[in-house]
């Protein structure tokens, strides 16, 4: 059997990608995980999609998680009376709380803080840094501006300070009634839009737990603040999103590679999740073939250590979506085979004050210096293959559990691939040999093939693996 795609692929949804044909040659193609973006769409419309995708997912056999993705605040400009206006160089422009249609002089803003949040000399980019105006004066409902970089400035377009300091509020009412929408289609993981701390996490996490929830709580990285909060955000949040697009233009493009290789790499340190996102493979909207420019940038996030990459409106609403699916798979894939393991030295600093974990840890350098062909973790919660997820090993993780939530979540975790398997017998020995036997019937290893299983006893107890077997497959049958 083929060693199975160690990196995830997560794509939005939109309308090139809402109807269940689609979604089935995308999940056939290689997506994961499935993104519901909440900047556009209704309830409705969101609810109705994932029900497709979960039906799609059931009859391919498939374990597909669903990540809701909240707008967060609105910081965006508003209408122009003739839908855009084109800017040059020198021009004056000014931002006005009172202006309901913009002309080529002034535009109004849906960010009414924007005033207090700004000060005479600051630079504003817009449309994501098309577009730069340096503030020349700030009054109680305008702030004036001259043109720097011209451009085609349309609707709602988004705009940031140069070097953060808005203080818009990560959570709006918005995404409040949002959050209990995604709770409803029981969402596996909830990203937060523009977090600046810890605070803005524990928040939303709350906000999940009051409604239900049990989603895992991603925290998109792309405000200035957010990068010296970095760790606090980390342990309040189950992983991070390098939002490399706003990020880009608070901290300024230049920063963006090395602060995305810190961001994975601290957030492997710390046992959480990573998702490298933005303009990965953006030429495909139009296009059916990616440029050697985003094959190089999707194979470094992945040699990188990310735990999955992902697509947005390539997916969305572009022409390629399945052929935009299977090509990242391609350079995951590629990327994968040729990554270094060299798992010795990434035991030096780590520790651990639980039997599952030591467990997990133990799994990964018998891995490292054994011929194994695959690790098995029976797993409730999928603790223990979250925690061998966090250094590659190069060995393919299959995580057999019964919890088709668990499954779902695991979807997104790298080189760990979920296993339907409900357990029938009740003490070790024999639930080792189901075990074997269902990885022979999978195709997954075949006899004589040296495995490593992970078991917890009592039996279906979550968070009690405490126990790690060498198996040779066919010798004890």
């Amino acid at each position: 059997m083929t060693i199975p795609r160690a990196t995830k692929i997560v794509a939005t949804l939109g309308p090139a990608s809402s109807e269940s044909a689609v979604l089935e040659r995308m999940i056939l193609s290689g997506v994961n995980v499935v993104r519901v973006n909440f900047s556009h769409g209704t309830a409705e419309e969101h609810t109705g999609v994932v029900e497709r995708v979960r039906e799609v997912a059931v009859r391919l056999g498939r374990d597909i998680g669903v990540l809701a993705d909240l707008q967060g605040p609105k910081i965006r400009i508003g209408k122009f009376a003739d839908g855009k206006v084109t800017l040059v160089e020198g021009d004056r422009f000014t931002f006005d709380l009172d202006c309901e249609l913009g002309d080529e002089s002034r535009v109004g803003l849906d960010y009414k803080d924007l005033v207090h949040d700004v000060k005479s000399g600051d630079t504003l980019l817009l449309n994501d840094g098309r577009m730069i105006m340096r503030v020349d004066r700030v009054n109680d409902r305008t702030i004036e501006c001259t043109v720097t970089l011209g451009g085609v400035l349309s609707n709602r377009k988004g705009i940031n300070r140069q070097g953060g300091g808005l203080s818009a509020p990560a959570l709006t009412a918005k995404d409040m009634d949002d959050i209990k929408t995604a709770v409803r289609f029981e969402a596996d993981f909830v990203a937060v839009s523009f977090p600046k701390n810890a605070s803005d996490m524990y928040m939303a996490r709350e906000l999940v737990r009051a409604a239900g929830g049990k989603a895992l709580m991603i925290a998109k990285i792309e405000r200035y603040e957010a990068i010296g909060n970095l760790e606090e955000i980390l342990k309040a949040s189950d992983g991070i999103m390098v939002a490399r697009g706003d990020l880009a233009v608070e901290v300024g493009d230049a920063a963006v590679p090395a602060l995305q290789k810190r961001m994975i790499r601290l957030a492997k340190e710390h046992n959480k999740l990573t998702i490298t996102a933005t303009q990965m493979m953006e030429s495909m909207i139009e296009s059916p073939v990616p440029t050697r420019a985003e094959v190089s940038d999707v194979a470094n996030a992945v040699l990188d250590g990310t735990d999955a990459v992902m697509l947005s409106a390539e997916t969305a609403a572009g022409k390629y979506p399945v052929e935009t699916v299977t090509a990242m798979a391609r350079v995951c894939d590629e990327a994968d085979r040729s990554g270094s393991f060299a798992l010795d030295k990434e035991f030096l600093n780590r520790t651990f004050g639980r039997i599952d974990q030591a467990v997990a840890m133990a799994a990964l350098f018998t891995a490292a210096h054994m011929k194994v062909k695959a690790i098995a973790s029976l797993t409730q919660s999928g603790s223990t293959a979250l925690w061998m997820s966090r250094l590659d090993s190069g060995v393919p993780i299959y995580a057999l559990t019964p919890e088709e939530s668990s499954r779902r979540r695991m979807s997104l975790y790298r080189e760990v691939h979920p296993v339907l398997m409900t357990y029938k017998a009740h003490d070790r020995e024999n639930l080792l040999l189901e075990v074997e036997a269902k990885l022979v019937e999978l195709g997954i290893v075949g006899r004589g093939d040296l495995v490593l299983m992970t078991i917890g006893t009592p039996i279906g107890k979550s968070g009690g693996t405490n126990t790690l077997q060498i198996v040779r497959v066919g010798e004890r049958s």
